[in-house]
């Protein structure tokens, strides 16, 4: 992100395709939402996320819960 970027903030969500090491803007946007968190993160910024699942990370943390998370809930399915 840019000094410009900062003065006037960012304009709309894009659309993402995610592929391996790289991502394909598919709708115009500056940013894309961690799928974990929520938080805003800037087209620029981007650079974690999971090509199986279609979703964004902030962080390598958000994308270890969200692993963990989907683990655990893979196992809650077998116990069954």
């Amino acid at each position: 992100m840019n000094r410009i970027d900062r003065f006037f903030g960012l304009k709309g969500e894009a659309r993402v395709r995610y592929l391996d090491g790289e991502y394909q803007v598919l709708g115009a946007g500056d940013f894309v939402r961690c799928a974990v968190t929520g938080e805003v993160i800037a087209l620029t910024e981007l650079k974690y996320w999971s090509v199986d699942r279609q979703e964004a990370y902030a962080t390598p943390a958000a994308a270890l819960q969200r692993h963990q998370e989907l683990m655990a809930q893979q196992v809650a399915k077998l116990a069954k």
